[in-house]
Parts: structure tokens; C-alpha cells; sequence
């Protein structure tokens, strides 16, 4: 569940002015404009406990209720659908603003609200009066009775069913889950270290990079944990020494308080398993997803191994030949090492393809590839997307209004917040600030957070774009009954596959070559050869890109097994990595950076592949013609509005009118499928 909102009744004069101040900040001038609103640091405290009061309030009114009755359906839904509404909007500015606000006194005051916030909602899903209240209803409809069934699942798997000394003790361990993962977000956060690198160190850099950098008064440059500055370094710095020092650096960024942090995580979610009588944690939440269990997860990953393995072996020894051949040194004295992978990919690729990344940038700079994509998303899905000048929490952020195109409707609304800061959540997501529910007149808000570079992006940062812009097309164009069902708020292991989808559209010629027409000046536009030589250098690597989410899969598996208790989650990660061809790098603690075990993908990080069997399956109703409208409102029809209303495989094979295969995928990370 997603708790929020500032839209609540108050009952006392002073918490009413004060919530007032906060809806005027955020109404601008149109009242049908919901906003985020611009939250102070002082305020903060006083707002989050007047409206966790109310919240209260409400849940205790409704326990008084009479019971509830089979017909009752419409009735119970409504008053579930106001209150998860009334969460909704504290959680959702509360939680964007925690990765967001400048303000280091915000992100902490938030932070706080958020952890009192999922206290509550413990509370609320331990609540046996409104759990009766749902078990006795009778649904009237297909949406009525999965969103019953799903509320019935988080009612029972916050422990609702189990005896009373079993319940308080889940209810301390959520409680202390949501804590550990707040800590952990904060200690990556937060961390700006630079390191320090020579001008030697930097040869190889493109002048555009050096340029922007932060100098020390001896002119050496000063690097942090930003893509912007790490990846582009590991792709093109000549150094083999400070790639490596960078490597390291990169991988522990977590800080030494992080590992200590998982393990306490892993050992609470797996007595949390016990409390059910399971045998892992990854049995207590697999059974709600597509997969159903770990065996069929564990079953999925082995035949990626086998699709893999030889790839990635092919591949490393490749690099390793090119790097002995380029440095002329004797092929039985050359190692290659996990810091050299990027680097002489990406030195094979403009070798044999003629791609250089960085060269790229000036194909799509930054300020064409925004609207770029918002005119395609308007082409495919029936929309239009109107700048507006809203108040915002940094000068760089853009708002839009989302349009209907045929009635003209304004139907949702997306933040953008593309650029680096100190401070600001570190990689590229969106959230899915304001869920939509047509039963409450409600439309949607996303927000998306990158840290692209400001003049340009490279294809992989294309496909970043399009991929974050894909979730939040699937928050915006949502169109469901209930807040609970809107946009991504659907099986784990599908909530990738939209997005994964989408990444094509940044690969193929009829949709890349509209960018250029948003240059504002001058851009070159991508011709058949040089797109030849994109698809084959994208195609390069992907026995090694897989083997690396195949190992990240694997290891969420092997730290939330039935022998999670026993383990210490370095100790498994060294020997994981160990086993890999390029090995594990003495030093290194990337358990500690790996936010996705803290942050919501526990036992969850294989839905990155499974969803992309759906992705690449669902991409064949194109035919190859990826900018057809047509296909693009059936699927905005079938997939995107529907949101939660039906299980995702159902609604798979309403927009393939077929069932699923994995076919498509599996010819993709064996290199055989050569788009």
C-alpha cells in the first residue's frame, strides 16, 4: 500500500490553518490542478501528526460502523477507496520530497513522517474489525472482487490472521523494516564524497565532462557518486589505476553502516516468514506475483544461465584479445578485470561499429529528447502534454499538464526533474506521486527523477528516458475505479514490463529520427548506417549485461532463501561474485549500494527479466511498425488504463489476443534476436 494527502477534514482551528497554507501553496491558479505542495522543514512535524490524527480518526469511525452485509460491496469499497485516498495524499508528496528537496532539514522531517506513516498502515492492515468488514462483502463485478482479494492479501499478510502475540510481533518487525529501509536510502543519499583524480588520471575524458567537473585548487578534479560523473569515467577514462579506484569507491558508496543494516533486514523478514509457518521470505511474497512460489523463480533464472553463460564467456575473452591486441601485450600476461569490462566495450564498439557514446550526445542533446518523447508518447497514446508554470521545489523542474486529445480533458499531470544535485535520490525512477480514481473524480500526478547530463544524453541514457517515461505513462494514462488498482500498483513482476516495452522506441530508426526536428539548433539526425551500427553495438555485450542481472537476481534469491538467518550477506555476495568469470573485487561491499534489496524489490529483483519476457513479447503487436496510433490506443486500452483491475497476464493476452511465450526474450539475451 501507498498511504497520502493534504485534502483531509481537520477539527481544530490552528490545524486548519495550517493545512490551508499548505493547499494554497499547491493550488496555483487552477483549483482542478492538484499539485505537490512546497512543504517547509518547521512545518513538516506539526503537518504529519495532525493528519495521522485524522487518519485515525477516520479508521476509528469506521470500526464503529455497523457490520457489513454481502451487499454492502459498493459501500465498503467507497469508504476503503476515501481512506486509502486520505493516505495518499500525505505519503505521496511526503515520500517524492524525502528523495527530492534540496533541503537537507526537509528530507529529514519527512523521512520521520514516512515512518509514522507505515507504523500506521501497519495498524490499519492488522485491523480485525475492518478486515471483517471485507470478508463479508460479496463483489458485484470482476474489479470489486480483485480489489477485494487484494485488499485481503495485504490484511493477511500484515499478520491480521495470526495470534495476537505472533500479530504484535510482525507489527514491530514491519515497523522496524521501515526504519532500516529509510537508514539505508539515507546513508547513499547522503554521502558526497569526491574523490580526487589528477589531470593524468582523467586522460581519455572528453573535453565536455573535464569542463563541468569540480576542481580543487591544484586543479585536480573532483568526482562523486553521480552517474553523470561515474559511468562516463568507467566507459572512457585510460587509467586502468583509477578506474579501478573508482570502481571501489563506487561499490562501498553504501558506507560501512549499510551491510550491518541488510543483514538486521534479512533476518526480520525471514523469522518474518516463520511467523506464517513458511520457509523463507521469498515463499511469504512470491505467492502473491506472477511466479507463485521461489521454485518457479529458481527454475526461470537456471535457463537464463544456460542462455547466458557461454555468451558472457565469449564475450570477456573478446575483450581480453582486444586489450592484449591494443596494448601489445602477450595475450597469457592479460587479464582483464571487472574495473576494464565497461571501458573496452565500449573501445571494441568504436572499433568495430564506429559508436562512441560520448559522440552521441550531440544526436540527442537533453533539451530536444524530452519533448521528443513526449510527442511520440502524444502520437501513440491519444495526448497532449502542456507546459505550465507551477511553483516547484528546484529552478530545474518542469510540470505539464497530460490532455486528452479527444475530449480535451485535462486528465493528469508529471513532474520532470532530469538533472544532479546534491542531496537528490542518485539513479533514475518515477513515482507515482497521486494515484487516479474516476469513483472520486481524482486524476493522477507522476514524478519523474533522473540525473542525466545537462547537454546531452548517450543511447544508453535514451533508453533511460524512455524507459522512466514509460512508468510514468503508466501512472498518468491510468484510468481505473480505484486508487488502490491505478497505474503501477500491479504485480511486482510486471510492473517493469511497460517500461521495458517503451526502451525500443529509443532503438528504432521511425521513432529516433522525429528527434532532431526538437534540436534547437542544428542536430544531426540518425541515418540507416549509423542506426546499423547502434543496433550492433547495443546487440554487443549482452552476455555479460545479462550474466550481471542474472547474478543480482540471484543473489536477492540466496539472501531471502530458507537459510537467510545463517548467512551474512558479504560472505554471499563474495562467493556469488567470486564464481562469476571477472570475480569479485577484494574490498568491495556492493551489497551496501544495492537499494533495490532495500527498497520495495526484496525477493523481487528476477521481475527485471521476467517482466521483460512480457516486455519483448507484447512489443510483436507492433508488427515492426512501433509509431502505428492504432496499436498504441489498444494497448493504452488493455494494458496502461487498466492499471490493477485484472491479474497482468490477463491482460497480456487481451492486447496479444494470444498467451504470453518467452521466446522473444530468450532469443534477446542469447543474441539471437538481432532487431
Amino acid at each position: 500500500m501507498k498511504p497520502s494527502s493534504f485534502f483531509l477534514p481537520v477539527t481544530t482551528a490552528s490545524v486548519a490553518t495550517l493545512l490551508m497554507l499548505m493547499l494554497n501553496q499547491a493550488a496555483a491558479q487552477d483549483a482542478q490542478r492538484p499539485l505537490i505542495p512546497l512543504l517547509k522543514a518547521e512545518d513538516i512535524p506539526t503537518l504529519c501528526d495532525s493528519t495521522l490524527t485524522t487518519l485515525r480518526k477516520r479508521v476509528s469511525a469506521l470500526e464503529k460502523l455497523p457490520p457489513a452485509h454481502a451487499k454492502d460491496s459498493k459501500k465498503v469499497l467507497t469508504e476503503w477507496n476515501d481512506l486509502q485516498i486520505a493516505f495518499e495524499d500525505l505519503q505521496g508528496p511526503v515520500d517524492i520530497l524525502n528523495n527530492v528537496s534540496p533541503d537537507a532539514k526537509v528530507r529529514s522531517t519527512t523521512e520521520a513522517c514516512l515512518i509514522d506513516l507505515n507504523k500506521l498502515s501497519t495498524e490499519l492492515f492488522q485491523n480485525e474489525k475492518l478486515y471483517a468488514r471485507f470478508k463479508a462483502i460479496q463483489p458485484a463485478d470482476p474489479v470489486e472482487k480483485k480489489l477485494r482479494q487484494d485488499i485481503l492479501y495485504s490484511f493477511d499478510d500484515t499478520g491480521v490472521s495470526l495470534a495476537p502475540e505472533k500479530r504484535a510481533r510482525m507489527k514491530a518487525i514491519l515497523d522496524k523494516l521501515n526504519e532500516l529501509s529509510q537508514e539505508f536510502a539515507r546513508n547513499i543519499r547522503d554521502n558526497n564524497q569526491k574523490l580526487t583524480f589528477t589531470p593524468a588520471e582523467v586522460q581519455g575524458m572528453p573535453e565536455a565532462y573535464l569542463a563541468r567537473a569540480k576542481r580543487d585548487d591544484k586543479g585536480n578534479y573532483l568526482l562523486g557518486f553521480d552517474y553523470p560523473d561515474y559511468k562516463p569515467f568507467m566507459e572512457s577514462a585510460d587509467n586502468s589505476d583509477a578506474r579501478r579506484r573508482y570502481q571501489i569507491a563506487f561499490a562501498n558508496h553504501g558506507t560501512p553502516k549499510n551491510l550491518p543494516i541488510l543483514k538486521e533486514a534479512m533476518d526480520l523478514r525471514h523469522e518474518m516468514a516463520t511467523l506464517f509457518d513458511l520457509p523463507s521470505y521469498a515463499d511469504l511474497v512470491t505467492r502473491r506475483r506472477m511466479v507463485k512460489n521461489p521454485q518457479t523463480v529458481d527454475k526461470f533464472l537456471t535457463e537464463v544461465q544456460t542462455a547466458v553463460t557461454q555468451l558472457e564467456i565469449k564475450e570477456i575473452e573478446e575483450l581480453r584479445v582486444f586489450k592484449s591486441e591494443t596494448l601489445k601485450t602477450p595475450l597469457a600476461e592479460t587479464k582483464l578485470d571487472r574495473w576494464d569490462s565497461e571501458y573496452w566495450q565500449q573501445k571494441i564498439k568504436q572499433s568495430r561499429y564506429k559508436v562512441d557514446q560520448e559522440a552521441l550526445r550531440k544526436y540527442f542533446p537533453t533539451d530536444a529528447a524530452v519533448p521528443w518523447i513526449l510527442s511520440v508518447s502524444s502520437t501513440l497514446y491519444g495526448v497532449e502534454f502542456k507546459r505550465v508554470e507551477v511553483p516547484v521545489w528546484h529552478p530545474d523542474v518542469q510540470y505539464y499538464d497530460v490532455i486528452d486529445s479527444s475530449s480535451k480533458k485535462r486528465i493528469a499531470g508529471i513532474y520532470l526533474d532530469l538533472f544532479p544535485r546534491e542531496g537528490k535520490y542518485g539513479h533514475a525512477a518515477a513515482w507515482a506521486t497521486r494515484g487516479v480514481s474516476t469513483l472520486a473524480h481524482r486524476t493522477p500526478v507522476s514524478t519523474l527523477v533522473t540525473n542525466f547530463d545537462r547537454n546531452g544524453l548517450n543511447s544508453d541514457e535514451l533508453e533511460t528516458l524512455v524507459h522512466e517515461f514509460g512508468h510514468v505513462l503508466h501512472g498518468v494514462l491510468s484510468n481505473t475505479k480505484y486508487v488502490t488498482q491505478a497505474g503501477t500498483n500491479v504485480e511486482l513482476d510486471f510492473v517493469e514490463a511497460p517500461s521495458q516495452m517503451y526502451e525500443e522506441w529509443a532503438r528504432r530508426k521511425e521513432s529516433l529520427t522525429l528527434l532532431a526536428g526538437f534540436c534547437k539548433g542544428p542536430c544531426p539526425t540518425i541515418d540507416d548506417a549509423l542506426l546499423q551500427r547502434l543496433t550492433a553495438a547495443h546487440n554487443y555485450g549482452r552476455g555479460i549485461r545479462y550474466a550481471r542481472q542474472l547474478l543480482y537476481a540471484g543473489y536477492d534469491m540466496a539472501i531471502h532463501n530458507d537459510k537467510a538467518d545463517q548467512e551474512q550477506p558479504l560472505a554471499v555476495w563474495q562467493k556469488m561474485e567470486g564464481a562469476t568469470p571477472l570475480g569479485y573485487v577484494p574490498g568491495t561491499e556492493f551489497p551496501g549500494q544495492f537499494g533495490h534489496l532495500m527498497g520495495g524489490y526484496a525477493a523481487g529483483y528476477y521481475g527485471y527479466m521476467w517482466s521483460e519476457v512480457l516486455a519483448l513479447d507484447m512489443l510483436s503487436r507492433y508488427n515492426g511498425k512501433l509509431m502505428n496510433p492504432e496499436v498504441g490506443h489498444l494497448y493504452r486500452k488493455d494494458i496502461l488504463s487498466r492499471g490493477a483491475e485484472k491479474p497482468a497476464g490477463e491482460m497480456v493476452s487481451s492486447f496479444l489476443g494470444r498467451e504470453p511465450n518467452s521466446k522473444a526474450f530468450f532469443d534477446e539475451i542469447s543474441g539471437q534476436r538481432l532487431h
